[in-house]
């Protein structure tokens, strides 16, 4: 499929966001100081917002977009635009309460988290629930959005303690790297998936031909090549691929280790894992959608659109 730069930025920007915003509200970051308090929640709030107003610049008319929000039974982009909503007033509120009386109880800090998940589950199965791209109908989809943003989030968190000079407990690290390790591991083992299984859909299946052998399409059904084929046709060359998915390997997982074991207490080191980490999680987006082959492509001749080996 195409790859849209609004929608890989707002998956991972708003991922970020939303993860450093649910270890803050657990109550592990000493936000007595109001710079401390502003800086946080400008952080929190600047992340989640820019991704969300990107994602609308994918929308034939981005003005609409609200209309999204009433589609909350059926459409799981309407329940992530529900959920990211509330999860936007409920951090306002948080946020509020801390400047006026303190820190708040943890059980809403702990509510707030639950949104939190349910927003990037969500986000996640927008592309989750679609049986007509293979690759994004896994289950492991829904569980690499949530480590992944659980991982980005904990190294932005790092990040923010280191600069506002507060103590890094070294159970946080560990969880860090833990998270780290176990977000590219389990994305390696989509990628796996992505290479030995293929769709279960074919000419043969839809003509209903298949038991009397070879199905194979006579005439091209258009003379020139038409939006679906851009859109649903992209083709990324397999060698590409490869290279792609050391790339976000190494800036989203082995440079950010490298500086949290090596000197996970500097301010500027904690913030280039975090910024490095970001960057391999783009290239990871981008692959995501440039290696999702949608089943109308089968329509247009699918051997002629599968990626190259």
């Amino acid at each position: 499929m195409h790859p849209a730069w609004s929608i890989i930025f707002f998956t991972s920007i708003s991922g970020l966001g939303l993860g450093l915003s649910g270890l803050i509200v657990l109550g592990l970051l000493d936000l007595s100081r109001f710079l401390h308090l502003f800086v946080a929640s400008s952080a929190v709030f600047g992340l989640i917002s820019a991704g969300l107003l990107s994602s609308t610049l994918h929308l034939g008319h981005p003005e609409r977009a609200w209309r999204a929000l009433s589609q909350w039974r059926s459409s799981w982009l309407s329940r992530e635009g529900v959920l990211a909503v509330l999860v936007l007033a409920s951090l306002g509120c948080w946020f509020a309460w801390n400047f006026f009386f303190g820190p708040p109880p943890l059980w809403c800090g702990i509510l707030i988290l639950v949104l939190i998940v349910a927003t990037v589950y969500a986000t996640s199965m927008i592309y989750g629930s679609l049986k007509t791209v293979a690759c994004w109908h896994h289950p492991l989809t829904p569980v690499c959005y949530l480590m992944f943003s659980a991982c980005g989030g904990s190294l932005a968190f790092l990040s923010m303690l280191a600069l506002f000079g507060q103590p890094i407990l070294g159970i946080l690290k560990d969880i860090t790297l833990a998270l780290l390790i176990g977000a590219w591991t389990l994305k390696y083992a989509w990628w796996w998936a992505l290479d030995n299984r293929g769709s279960a859909s074919s000419l043969e299946t839809a003509t209903g031909l298949g038991t009397i052998g070879k199905v194979r399409s006579l005439m091209p059904p258009h003379t020139s090549e038409n939006y679906l084929q851009k859109e649903m046709g992209f083709v990324v060359a397999r060698r590409h691929a490869i290279k792609l998915r050391y790339i976000s390997i190494f800036f989203g997982a082995l440079l950010p280790i490298i500086c949290v074991i090596f000197n996970g207490s500097s301010a500027v080191l904690l913030g280039m894992a975090t910024i490095f980490h970001i960057t391999g999680i783009f290239v990871e987006r981008w692959l995501f959608f440039a290696e999702a082959k949608h089943v109308v492509t089968l329509y247009y001749g699918d051997e002629q659109l599968s990626i190259a080996s």
